[in-house]
């Protein structure tokens, strides 16, 4: 579907965008997640033909952005930062300026309008001056005429920003149905929007792919184990002789006694595949200790983030391994 090859975009010595390489597979929604300046932008920017790169090629079905810009484009459907739209004009006339544009033919063009308002819900809107619409619903004009000539591929750069809690929870369901029928890349640096939306995630950093998976991988990665908390009543050399026991602990760290819980504070790196909660509750009680609490403890997207994104030297090069055997998304350096 995407081809992203060696993407450069230079600004005077300043690489926005450094090297940039990686396939997308039709039918998913893809997040784009990174720090402010990461490149995220700059990157669907040149994904769509808005600007130039320095160097490097974008292939969308088949179509070079550079030497075929007309098709490829026509593959594409594109919401940037700011809704292109034109204030004065009411939601429906907007909406058939962009089928025009688009070389819509002329019978058609009230049908494939309608058909976007209702995608996304602001038929009852279409004769209000959009000027006078709610951020949220602006939003919406935007989605709508990304999705005017039904292209294979949504971009959506920060969908969200800006919007009340309410809104939020609608755009990002309004990208979850998208999904269905369209391939959708959705960018944020907001990390619950790229976890609770998307199938998979790349991560960006000074212009640079550092990750590239599902979610879910990428806190099994990042994690190297299950993790366990406990809170336990005992002796400290009495909870670690006990430990010592049960060979599948890769990490043990006891912090110093809580006085509030009245029990010592006990965080385990496990083996992936042990679950050794019960056995840890028998020898416990075995011992006399009793244990207040435990609970299972999995890394966050968050901190798979900050560790990926953490201050870096910019000059060196990136030599970030990519798990390229992941269905959908492949790194062309992998």
């Amino acid at each position: 579907m995407i081809e992203v090859k060696n993407l450069v975009k230079k600004y005077g010595d300043h690489f926005a965008v450094n090297g940039l390489s990686f396939s997308l597979e039709n039918g998913k929604i893809y997040g784009f997640l990174g720090p402010n300046g990461a490149g995220k932008s700059t990157t669907m920017n040149m994904m769509t033909g808005y600007i130039a790169s320095t160097s490097g090629d974008v292939v969308i079905n088949g179509h070079s952005i550079l030497d075929e810009p007309e098709e490829a484009k026509k593959c594409i459907g594109y919401l940037p930062e700011i809704p292109p739209v034109y204030p004065e004009m009411t939601v429906s006339e907007y909406l058939t300026v962009v089928a025009d544009l688009k070389r819509i033919p002329k019978v058609d063009r009230k049908s494939v309008v309608a058909d976007a308002m209702e995608t996304v819900k602001i038929t009852e809107m279409k004769d209000r001056l959009i000027k006078n619409l709610s951020k949220g619903y602006k939003q919406r004009v935007g989605i709508a005429q990304a999705l005017i000539g039904e292209p294979d591929i949504i971009i959506l750069d920060e969908p969200t920003v800006g919007l009340d809690p309410h809104q939020i929870i609608e755009i990002r369901e309004l990208v979850r149905s998208l999904g269905q029928k369209h391939t959708v890349i959705i960018s944020s640096h907001i990390l619950t929007e790229i976890s609770e939306v998307c199938d998979y995630v790349l991560i960006i950093n000074h212009g640079k792919l550092v990750a590239a998976d599902s979610t879910e991988n990428l806190e099994e990665m990042f994690a190297g184990g299950n993790s366990l908390e406990l809170l336990v009543d005992g002796k400290k050399d009495a909870i670690v002789r006990t430990l010592s026991s049960f060979g599948e602990i890769i990490k043990c760290d006891i912090a110093d006694y809580d006085e509030e819980q009245k029990a010592y504070p006990v965080q385990l790196k496990v083996t992936n595949d042990a679950d050794i909660r019960r056995g840890l509750f028998k020898a416990f009680a075995s011992a006399d200790m009793p244990i207040i609490e435990m609970k299972s403890r999995m890394v966050s997207l968050e901190e798979v983030f900050l560790e990926l994104t953490r201050d870096i030297d910019v000059d060196k090069e990136n030599d970030t391994d990519i798990d390229s055997a992941t269905p959908g998304v492949e790194s062309e350096e992998a």
